[in-house]
Parts: C-alpha cells; sequence; structure tokens
C-alpha cells in the first residue's frame, strides 16, 4: 500500500520528465570547465552508471556517483510564522521519517531558517542528532523567510564534504522575502558545491513556484508541489525512491569554449536520453576543412594521438637540451686552438674541470665576484669553517634558495595564505642554515670539552722538555677530533711559513671558543714576558675546568626555566593543531581573513619577543 501510495502523488506532482523518457538528463553546466556535471534519472535502479557519450564519442574517465548509495544531504526545514501549527508538525514528521529511513552511509546535517537561517547539525552518518535537532525546532513569532540565505548556507556546508554526491532538500510555504542572498547567488553556490537542489513547496493562492523550479532545474534537482503539509511525508518517499535510480555524472571534456555539446547517457535496456550545452567562453577559429597531408584533422582529435604528439615534442626537447650540453658552442674551434694556448691557460682550464658542479662553475664564480665582499657572506663562510663542512659559501647559498623555493611552492601549491607562503620561503631558506648552525655548535661544544685536557698535555709535553711545537704535535698525536684537526692544520701553516701566533689566531677565529681566546691571551703574554709556559697551561687549564663546571650548575639551576620556556612556546602550536585537525571549519576564518592572518602574525611576534625575554632570564655568561 505504501508503495502504491508514493506512485499516486507522483503521478499527482505531474512529472513531465518522467513520463518524456525513460532515462533523463538535468542540470547539464559546464560552470567548473573544463569539467562537465549533470543528474541522469533511469525509470528503475541499476548497479552500474549510465555510458556517456560526447558528440558521438564515448567518454573517458567518467565518475558517477549513486544518490542512493552515499550521499550528504542538507535538510532545511522551514520555521516561519506562517508554518505554525500543524503545519511545522507535519513537516518535523516527514523530514524524521526520511532520516530514520535514510541509507546507513549517508551524512545528514539539519538547519532551519525563518528569519535568519541556523545550522543545528553536522553531517554525521548517526540519526540521533539529526532527530533530536527535528524534535526541537518551534515556530519563530516574527514574519520572514530566508530561504535563499538558508541554500547558501547549506551549499558552502556541503562543499567541504568528502562524499561527492550532494543534495539538499528544502521544505517552504511561503514565498522568497529577507534573503541578502539572490536566486542567482544561490543556484551558483550549488552547482560550486555540486549538490542537487529538491524542493517541497506548500502551494497557498499567493505563492510563486517559478523561481524555486528554475533553482530545482538549473541544479539537477526537482521541484515537488503539495496541496498541503499532510503530503509531505509521501513526497520525502518520494523523493527517498527516485534518489535511487540517479546518477551523478562528472567528467573533463576536451572539447574548446564556445563549441556546442551534444551528450548522450545510455543504460542497458533503457531508453537513451539526450541534452545539448553551449561551452563558456568565445569560439576559437575552427581547423581546416580539408584534411592536412602532414596531420589531418581525426589526428589532432584523438586523445591518444595527441598525447603521443606530445611525447615525441618532447622527447626531441630532450635530445636537443642533450646535445647542447653535449657539444657547447665552439667547441670544434677550442679544440684546434688547444695545442696552441699558453699554460697558465692550460691549468685554469684543468682546475675549473675538476670543479664540482661544472655546468654551473661560471654562475658561482659571478656569484661569488658579485657578493664575496659582503659582511653576511664572511659570516657564512665562517659558519660553514666551524662546522667543518666540505662546501663553498656560494654553494651554501644557492642550497638555501632551493630549499626555500621548494618550500615555498609547497605552500602555494596547497592553496596556503601569502602570508605562510612567504613565512614557507623563509623558513625554507633556514633550514639549511639552522642544519650548519647546529653542527657548529656541537662541534664547538665538543672542542671545549676537549680543551682543558689538551692543555693538561701540551704542560707536561712542556714539563718533559719538549718544545711548544712538539707539545702540539703530542696533542694531534693523542687528541680527539675536533680538536686534533685544528692543531694539526696549526703546524701545517707554520711548516709553511706562518708565525705561530698568527697560526693559533687564525684557529680561534675558526674555532669561536671563547675559553681558546683567554688561552691564547694567556699564552701571547708569557710568551712577551716570559715565565714559566708550563705553569701557565695547568693554571689556564684549572681555570677552563671551574669555568665549564659553573656552566653546568648554571644550566642546572635553570633547568626548570628553560623547560617552561619550551612549553610556553610549543603550546598555542600544539593546541592550532590540534584544533584544526578536530574541527577545521571552526578554524577556518583565523586562516582565510584578514583579521584572521592579522592576528597570527601579532601572536608569533609576541611569542618570539616573549622568547627572548625568557632566554635571557635563564641565560648567564660568566
Amino acid at each position: 500500500m505504501k508503495a502504491l501510495r508514493v506512485f499516486i502523488v507522483g503521478l499527482a506532482l505531474a512529472l513531465p520528465a518522467a513520463a518524456a523518457a525513460a532515462t533523463e538528463i538535468r542540470g547539464l553546466g559546464a560552470s567548473s570547465y573544463p569539467e562537465i556535471r549533470f543528474i541522469a534519472e533511469t525509470d528503475r535502479a541499476t548497479e552500474s552508471p549510465p555510458s556517456v557519450r560526447e558528440n558521438g564519442a564515448p567518454v573517458h574517465g567518467l565518475e558517477a556517483e549513486n544518490f542512493g548509495r552515499a550521499k550528504s544531504v542538507f535538510l532545511a526545514v522551514d520555521r516561519s510564522f506562517s508554518m505554525r501549527g500543524q503545519a511545522l508538525a507535519d513537516a518535523i514528521a516527514a523530514a524524521r521519517a526520511f532520516v530514520a529511513a535514510k541509507p546507513p552511509k549517508d551524512r545528514i546535517a539539519v538547519g532551519t531558517y525563518a528569519t535568519e537561517p541556523v545550522i543545528l547539525t553536522d553531517f554525521s552518518t548517526a540519526t540521533i542528532d539529526a532527530d533530536s535537532a527535528l524534535r526541537s525546532i518551534s515556530v519563530d513569532p516574527e514574519h520572514g523567510t530566508t530561504l535563499y540565505d538558508a541554500l547558501v548556507m547549506g551549499a558552502n556546508a556541503l562543499a567541504g564534504e568528502t562524499l561527492q554526491a550532494r543534495v539538499i532538500i528544502a521544505v517552504t510555504d511561503g514565498n522568497e522575502t529577507d534573503s541578502q542572498a539572490t536566486l542567482d547567488d544561490t543556484i551558483a553556490a550549488a552547482r560550486e558545491a555540486g549538490a542537487a537542489v529538491y524542493v517541497i513547496a506548500i502551494e497557498s493562492p499567493g505563492f510563486t513556484p517559478e523561481p524555486l523550479r528554475e533553482l530545482a532545474a538549473e541544479t539537477g534537482g526537482r521541484y515537488y508541489g503539495a496541496a498541503s503539509s499532510e503530503a509531505l511525508a509521501d513526497v520525502y518517499a518520494t523523493i527517498a525512491e527516485e534518489l535511487r535510480r540517479t546518477w551523478q555524472i562528472r567528467y573533463f571534456t576536451a572539447a574548446r569554449p564556445g563549441e556546442e555539446l551534444r551528450i548522450e547517457a545510455r543504460t542497458p535496456g533503457i531508453e537513451p536520453a539526450r541534452a545539448t550545452l553551449e561551452l563558456p567562453g568565445h569560439a576559437v577559429s575552427p581547423l581546416r576543412e580539408e584534411p592536412s597531408s602532414l596531420l589531418p584533422r581525426e589526428f589532432l582529435r584523438s586523445t591518444w594521438s595527441a598525447l603521443a604528439l606530445g611525447g615525441a615534442v618532447a622527447f626531441l626537447v630532450l635530445v636537443a637540451f642533450a646535445f647542447a650540453l653535449a657539444a657547447p658552442r665552439g667547441s670544434w674551434l677550442r679544440t684546434r686552438l688547444a695545442p696552441h694556448l699558453s699554460e697558465r691557460e692550460r691549468e685554469v682550464k684543468q682546475r675549473r674541470e675538476g670543479e664540482r658542479l661544472p655546468l654551473t662553475a661560471g654562475l658561482f664564480r659571478a656569484t661569488e665576484r658579485t657578493f664575496g665582499h659582503l659582511q653576511f657572506w664572511k659570516k657564512l663562510q665562517t659558519l660553514l669553517d666551524r662546522a667543518d663542512l666540505p662546501l663553498r659559501t656560494v654553494e651554501f647559498v644557492y642550497l638555501m634558495s632551493g630549499s626555500a623555493l621548494v618550500v615555498g611552492l609547497a605552500a602555494a601549491v596547497l592553496a596556503a595564505p601569502t602570508v605562510f607562503v612567504l613565512a614557507a620561503l623563509a623558513g625554507g631558506a633556514l633550514v639549511p642554515y639552522g642544519v650548519v648552525a647546529f653542527t657548529a655548535r656541537r662541534r664547538l661544544k665538543a672542542f671545549d670539552a676537549q680543551l682543558p685536557d689538551l692543555l693538561t698535555t701540551i704542560a707536561a709535553s712542556l714539563k718533559a722538555g719538549h718544545s711548544f711545537r712538539q707539545g702540539i704535535q703530542a696533542v694531534v698525536d693523542e687528541g680527539a677530533e675536533p680538536a686534533a684537526k685544528e692543531f694539526k692544520r696549526v703546524l701545517a701553516e707554520t711548516r709553511l711559513g706562518r708565525p705561530m701566533d698568527g697560526a693559533l689566531a687564525e684557529m680561534s677565529r675558526r674555532v669561536g671558543s671563547k675559553n681558546l681566546e683567554f688561552v691564547l691571551t694567556a699564552v701571547t703574554i708569557q710568551r712577551q714576558v716570559g715565565g714559566s709556559l708550563a705553569s701557565i697551561f695547568d693554571m689556564v687549564a684549572e681555570t677552563v675546568r671551574n669555568r665549564h663546571q659553573f656552566a653546568r650548575k648554571v644550566k642546572s639551576l635553570t633547568a626548570m626555566g628553560r623547560a617552561s620556556a619550551y612549553v610556553l612556546i610549543a603550546l598555542p602550536f600544539f593546541v592550532l593543531g590540534a584544533v584544526t585537525l578536530i574541527n577545521s571549519e571552526y578554524m577556518s576564518p583565523l586562516y582565510h581573513s584578514s583579521a584572521g592572518q592579522k592576528m597570527m602574525v601579532i601572536g608569533v611576534v609576541m611569542i618570539a619577543f616573549g622568547s627572548l625575554v625568557l632566554k635571557k632570564i635563564v641565560s648567564f655568561k660568566g
């Protein structure tokens, strides 16, 4: 009996399209060109989607979603003053029955509208939230209907859903009166979200159905006019039955803007449906009517032949590029002149050939000539020396630039705001710098930890009657890295004629140790005024040990303060990430609004300032 009642209601609602064709195409549009979207409804439920042909050719890459299997549904219930009494009760009862009978994978959200639209629940496969929200709906005591605003709000909510099949079902008993959105805005929002709008109207003598009919037709949904609220339950059942026979079709077209598409949807055993669509934009000049003797029109219009042609062009470009690198301009002439070049030019050529990355050697030399005299360039060179990395400064600079470009492009691809892209560029450049700086600090700490034992070794060598140079040689022979390597370099420089004081001063600049500067100052004074050098080394070794012990004591006393600083700095970022993962829609205004971005910038600046204050509090320099 229920199926018979649904059938009778369907006939009473006068669905002309259902009688016109066994398969129907609705909502055909190209607002997201080159993506083509439309709704295909068959006269019976099918397991496989209809096959689609475009201008007589089969469509490849077709994506089809059946509304009867899994979809996201936004239910918009009119609670305006005109719905008071039995009308609202019938609307709520019909909606609750629809929710209770939904497929298990359907995600449903509930909203209401009167003088303003409100979303009552989030999308969920559970029915308890939607049922409770529907039972809590009451009539708005003020007059007014914001149907368009409610539909735009529902479309925006559906745009963030993971399910591609999306439906809006709206119940109303009056004309639109107070919305800020227009009919065109509502249609555009629904199309952007890929949602089909089904409108159920309780028609009264003063009701105007034409705008709602246009809304349903443009989005691929349907308009249902009910004589009274008592028919709402049957209309909902009719919609549920229709959705089981409805497919949302999407594919990408290779047609050009301005061309006319002839779409045909065909289901085995069912009469096919046909529709035409003119693509947005201006038509380009067509191909020549007569076939080309080299590449005929059929070849150019075929997808696979176009891919083959593009692959052939790419291959030719790669071959040309390889030949260009293998045979630079003038190579034949240089080969003929090579026996007559001077010895100096031959040495320069050999040195260039021995460089790393010879293809970029010219670029590196030009960069060094341009920026080599700047102060930041010299600081980068000193940092690389302290980290003992086999990198030239120019290589390190381009490494930082490449890292900044990669991270910035990744942020841009993820559609991050401009502020985030700029921050990603800066952060990407700082990643290699941070790695090198960390390596340099670790090497400096290792050198400072070895320094007291090195001084003791030199003092013992001097007491045994050896010279200062022999004491350094003992450190090289018996010491560990990095001290042994640095002192070995000092000995190598002195063998080449550099004074010992200059070689030690250069080592101090290269290592960057304050304790080593203190040691060299004491040694320099002793060499100028005389005295027992061994005693000086013993005294300095004891002083350095005491400094290390005092520094470790200070570090242990400030451990709690440093831990608090780490927690206070990391806590805002942790909360930001956690809340974003839990509810990204709640955090969306912070990321995508001007005020939110300014707040994040101010927050980062305040965190940086607080970090400097906390670092000053827990730091001690003796």
